[in-house]
């Protein structure tokens, strides 16, 4: 890929806005804009009865509350296993005994450099959640059943949280 007048046009708190060229084989040169991410982690905590902890928060961008799995950003450097550890913690005050990787998800790559780390937590102990100061967390444990039949009808709406249930279902 040739790539040039590569320019930030834009810094933020959480992304940036990046403005490339990239030449497109014969079709030539073209502008394009890409929020640039320090990537992600979603961790579906799954218990041993096989019920599922979601967490139901606020989404200013999309102006509703959304049902998902635990997630956070990654901190520069941050092992994507030990952020989503983190996060599990944080948001639902449980602790994974086991991590397993459910791969990588690319939330929108036409226009977002986002990666998602995709994890299944089992052994699963509770403690005391932590959230951040800005959050208002509520959890909610259902089977993970029911979770893959709202996903399919699309009462779960949220990008990772259906690929991180369909891919636990079918592996």
């Amino acid at each position: 890929m040739e790539i040039r007048e590569r320019k930030i046009l834009f810094q933020g708190l959480v992304v940036d806005l990046e403005q490339m060229e990239v030449k497109i084989g014969e079709k030539g040169w073209h502008v394009f804009q890409i929020v640039r991410h320090p990537g992600g982690v979603g961790i579906l905590p799954l218990h041993d009865d096989g019920t599922v902890t979601l967490i139901r928060q606020l989404r200013p961008a999309v102006g509703h509350r959304m049902l998902e799995i635990p997630a956070g950003r990654l901190d520069p450097g941050e092992d994507p296993a030990a952020c989503g550890e983190r996060e599990l913690l944080e948001e639902t005050g449980l602790v994974a005994t086991r991590l397993e990787s459910l791969g990588l998800l690319y939330s929108s790559p036409g226009v977002f450099d986002e990666a998602i780390h995709l994890f299944l937590a089992t052994g699963l102990m509770q403690k005391d959640a932590e959230p951040e100061h800005y959050e208002d967390i509520e959890s909610a444990r259902i089977p993970l059943k029911e979770a893959l039949e709202m996903a399919a009808r699309g009462e779960i709406s949220d990008g990772k949280t259906s690929v991180a249930l369909f891919r636990t279902a079918h592996r």
